[in-house]
């Protein structure tokens, strides 16, 4: 029997866990009919609420439930890290705890992938309930810049929720950069992958953990991650500026606004290069990417 792990990181999300895991306890019965034996791969990022004794409970009655509790909080994608590192099914799964991704569709995205011999299928969202008009713009706004700036292209509307091969989780636990964007290095990673299309649901208790300044260290973090082209633009502009001054003073303009502009330009240069040499800084201290405090049914 083929056995799949779903990774499922969570933070303070005790008002989630006991309905996430009824419904992962119904998924895990139809596997059962398709073949599959499945495990929970629970990852606590450093929770401070009751979510991680909630999740021990469950580990000590149900061996198939598996633990690993941080030290600290190191982040969403250092979580979903933890979870492929310690998981060795045929199959992987990912999934957020709040719900708002169905676990029931794993069903679905398990068949894609006998269907066509695909390696990854994916969540692709159509709809997302609940959510204000500037999330989804600028999640709209977000995935079509970063597929510009970059040569490998992520799939739009996705999020980490997934079914991957072995062979694909394997990849990815090849990289070991500390600045991660897990979807991206995902798909980096390349092998033949199908959409699961759906539509997101709102959460069912609690408030999302992403606030709008870990958005943008996010987006940063994937653009920085898979992409050197905002280094490059560094170049367009200063010829920009170059060309600015060159006609302004061929037709005898006032300079002050050039003045601004080139201003901008290495201050622009400076903060861009220096994003970049903070994330070699951070390789080159080889700390681990994460520490784990204890775990349950993994020994």
């Amino acid at each position: 029997m083929k056995t799949l792990d779903i990774v499922i990181p969570f933070y303070n999300e005790e008002d989630c866990i006991e309905e996430l895991f009824k419904r992962l306890l119904d998924v895990r019965k139809d596997l059962a009919v398709e073949g599959l034996e499945t495990n929970f791969i629970f990852v606590n990022d450093g929770s401070v609420d009751g979510s991680s004794i909630i999740v021990e409970n469950l580990a000590r009655a149900n061996k198939f439930i598996k633990l690993v509790n941080f030290s600290r909080n190191f982040g969403h994608e250092i979580a979903v890290t933890a979870g492929l590192d310690y998981s060795n099914g045929d199959y992987t799964a990912i999934i957020d705890s709040d719900l708002q991704d169905p676990p029931e569709l794993l069903i679905e995205m398990y068949k894609k992938l006998k269907e066509g011999d695909y390696q990854v299928a994916y969540g692709k969202r159509l709809k997302r309930k609940s959510e204000t008009a500037f999330k989804k713009v600028t999640a709209f706004i977000f995935y079509r810049l970063l597929n510009s700036l970059c040569e490998t292209k992520l799939p739009t509307d996705t999020g980490d929720f997934r079914i991957i091969t072995a062979s694909v989780r394997e990849s990815v636990k090849q990289l070991r950069e500390h600045h991660r964007f897990m979807r991206g290095l995902l798909t980096w990673v390349g092998f033949k992958s199908v959409p699961v299309y759906y539509n997101r649901d709102e959460r069912i208790a609690g408030t999302t953990k992403y606030s709008p300044l870990s958005l943008i260290k996010l987006a940063l973090t994937a653009i920085t991650e898979l992409s050197t082209t905002p280094l490059k633009l560094i170049w367009w502009l200063a010829g920009i500026m170059a060309l600015l001054s060159i006609i302004m003073i061929v037709l005898g303009k006032n300079l002050y606004s050039v003045i601004l502009f080139a201003g901008f330009v290495p201050t622009f240069a400076l903060g861009l290069t220096t994003a970049y040499i903070g994330r070699i800084y951070d390789e080159t201290r080889n700390r681990p990417l994460y520490i784990v405090d204890k775990t349950f049914n993994l020994d």
